[in-house]
């Protein structure tokens, strides 16, 4: 994964499940460049969000890269599903491992990429970035994982930059990303923005993408 321009991911968490297609496809033609998906047990996160199944339903409607985001307890058990489902890349919380490593190459070994996620509080000791050297994408969390909607969170700008100046894979950030906070967060080093309420509750889509690649 080499890095190039900023990647637009928008999280289908904020989306209308009503008309979920028509969403997805909605970002596609707004100029997106990945669908990011949040999967949430009611455990690892106190809200429950979607599965398999629904992964499997937008594999069907889109040929843009999956960045399927669990925020579960022992994500272990689930990896072939989400695989079969149709994921190109799963992202697991550093915080809900035992054996990362293990973890990392039982992803690796069905051919997507691996990806690990640091809650705001995760602080980048020595070990942590021993532990997620070899992952493909390390995902910045700057809200606290289980809801949509929260306000950024800048106290954990540094953290992006101190893990830009020490890991050569993408860096991807989630949570209150907007054209306010677009730029600091781009200015710190991440490859990757995932945006969800700021996209979809937008009455001009494609002009708020341009704003986060501006």
């Amino acid at each position: 994964m080499k890095r190039k321009k900023v990647i637009i991911a928008p999280s289908i968490l904020s989306a209308d499940f009503a008309c979920l297609g028509k969403d997805i496809r909605c970002v596609e033609r707004a100029g997106c460049d990945w669908i990011h998906v949040d999967v949430m047990d009611g455990h690892f996160v106190p809200n429950i969000t979607i599965g398999p199944v629904v992964v499997k339903g937008v594999r069907k409607v889109t040929s843009l890269p999956l960045d399927v985001h669990l925020m579960i307890s022992d994500p272990g058990n689930y990896i072939e599903s989400f695989v079969k489902a149709g994921s190109d890349i799963i992202t697991v919380h550093y915080e809900a491992c035992r054996n990362l490593e293990k973890l990392r190459r039982q992803i690796r070994k069905y051919g997507v990429k691996a990806g690990v996620s640091l809650k705001p509080k995760t602080k980048l000791t020595k070990k942590v970035l021993a532990d997620i050297a070899r992952f493909d994408l390390v995902l910045i969390m700057t809200v606290e994982p289980g809801f949509g909607g929260q306000s950024f969170m800048h106290d954990v700008v540094p953290k992006i930059g101190a893990l830009r100046s020490k890991y050569k894979g993408l860096i991807s950030v989630d949570g209150g990303v907007s054209d306010k906070t677009v730029g600091i967060v781009k200015k710190a080093g991440v490859d990757v923005i995932v945006a969800g309420s700021y996209l979809f509750g937008a009455r001009d889509m494609k002009k708020r993408m341009a704003l986060l690649r501006k």
